[in-house]
Formats: C-alpha cells, structure tokens, sequence
C-alpha cells in the first residue's frame, strides 16, 4: 500500500476521533454541571458556595479549552460575586458595630 492511503487513513481516525470526543465532552461536561449548581446558590442566596462552585468549574473550563465564552462568564460572574461579598461584609460590619453600641447605650439608660 502506498504512503498516502496510510496518511488518509490516519486523517479519518484522526476526524472520527475528534468528533466522538467533542460529542462526549458536550454529554458530560462538569464544568457546565458546576456553573449550573453555582447559579441555583447564588439564586438561593448562598454566595460563598456559589463563588466555590464558579471556582471549580473555571478550572474545569481551562483543563478543557472548549468553551471560551463560558470562561468569561464564570470570569465575570466571580468578579460580581466577590464585589457583593465584600460589600455585604463591610454593610454588616457597619450594621453590627451600630448595633452594639445601640445596646450598650440602652443598658445605660435602663441601669
């Protein structure tokens, strides 16, 4: 057999290969897995695990090299998420140094 019937050969394993795998990598797919249980807690209101969750399935994403755009959303959606956590940390600081000084102020008032 000639040489390019081998380097035929080797292309179309090399194309089926490639096919069977993108499909198998879009049915089980744990980065997306992630991102989707990321964003049922940051819709239930559980911050810190959804910027967990964001986490792992970023660095899913860049084991993989396959979905660009879902990088830069994971990428967006943590840059969010970490603003809004510290924003929340320093409102309740705030919130929680006022609260005891109203309490104190109260003890004082009623001893």
């Amino acid at each position: 057999m000639p040489f390019y019937y081998y380097f035929f050969l080797l292309i179309m394993l090399a194309i089926i290969f490639l096919v069977f795998r993108s499909l198998f990598l879009r049915k089980r797919n744990i980065s997306v897995e992630l991102f989707v249980k990321a964003l049922r807690n940051e819709n239930s209101g559980h911050f810190e695990e959804a910027v967990i969750n964001y986490e792992c399935a970023l660095q899913e994403v860049k084991k993989i090299r396959f979905h660009s755009s879902l990088k830069n959303k994971i990428i967006e959606k943590l840059k969010v998420l970490h603003t809004f956590i510290e924003y929340k940390n320093n409102v309740t600081i705030k919130t929680g140094l006022k609260g005891n000084w109203n309490e104190t102020e109260d003890k004082t008032t009623t001893a």
